[in-house]
């Protein structure tokens, strides 16, 4: 259908060349259709640069999206544009003065390697959790946003020794479920960072009935899960990625002088190939469907 952004949108260019139909908010009100309203929590670095990896995916769904960008208060953004998160940022409270949301995003955070409860925003980020787990029809978390909500459910991560780096193939675990049922039995997807979850306490609480797990390999454990009452799903890898976006992390990483950072796996970095976009649109895609269908409206 159209994703909802604002006049001269920095990237509206950009997306409209990957055939994702834009329209502005004047616009989306003269066609009377009640849109999905999507709270993206973007904690990247430079996250004006990181937009497009979302609103890409959110774009090609057939139901009209309003994506509102969400910052924190007590986040310091040091790396991204101050006069672009004035302009299109909200706080949570801001946001849902307005109207209240379908569907939350929580991006990945450079505070992987930090205890949660040392990272400076953690009891604003989990009143927002608060919120959503009352009031919002499904949460997705992604790389550190999917082990945080893993966190609030009281799963621990477990930190690794090198960065789990490249692109890695998935098996398929559940096809009945909403969201991957119809993925691919094997599929390939990003992944990039620290840490993540043992097998062996994910594998506990699904026996306890708390989680439902997605998708697994032997390199990276299990990637996909779900809270068994359907409203977190934590996605720990990045199935948003455009295909240059773990090289640029490379690039920066070897500027950092990281040690623990070896060249991305399956992914020539001289001539990259996108072996997940089919996959990754198919889960978005999905995930939004449910949020749709999970939310009530009123007749």
């Amino acid at each position: 259908m159209a994703i909802i952004i604002p006049e001269n949108y920095h990237i509206q260019k950009a997306l409209q060349e990957r055939r994702v139909h834009c329209i502005t908010p004047g616009r989306a009100e003269h066609q009377d259709i009640r849109p999905l309203r999507i709270g993206i929590l973007n904690i990247m670095p430079q996250a004006e640069s990181y937009e497009f990896n979302i609103l890409f995916p959110l774009g090609r769904s057939i139901i009209q999206i309003e994506p509102v960008w969400l910052r924190l208060e007590t986040h310091t953004y040091r790396s991204s544009n101050k006069e672009h998160l004035d302009t299109f940022y909200l706080s949570f409270e801001e946001a849902i003065r307005h109207r209240g949301f379908d569907g939350i995003i929580i991006t990945g955070a450079p505070v992987e390697e930090i205890p949660f409860e040392e990272v400076t925003y953690w009891n604003e980020f989990t009143e927002i959790l608060n919120y959503a787990h009352e009031h919002v029809a499904s949460t997705l978390g992604i790389c550190w946003g999917g082990l945080a909500l893993a966190k609030y459910m009281g799963i621990e991560k477990v930190m690794y020794p090198n960065k789990l780096f490249g692109i890695y193939q998935l098996r398929n675990l559940d096809r009945s479920n909403r969201i991957t049922g119809d993925l691919d039995d094997l599929f390939w997807c990003p992944q990039s960072r620290h840490s993540g979850i043992s097998d062996e306490v994910l594998e506990k609480k699904e026996r306890a009935g708390e989680v439902k797990l997605l998708a697994h390999s032997k390199e990276t454990g299990y990637v996909i899960f779900e809270s068994a009452d359907e409203k977190f799903i934590m996605h720990l890898g990045h199935a948003e990625y455009r295909t240059k976006r773990l090289i640029e992390e490379y690039t920066r990483d070897m500027k950092e002088g990281r040690v623990d950072v070896a060249l991305p796996v399956n992914l020539d970095i001289k001539n990259p190939q996108n072996i997940w976009r089919s996959s990754s649109q198919e889960f978005f895609l999905q995930w939004i469907k449910k949020v749709y269908l999970d939310t009530p409206y009123e007749i």
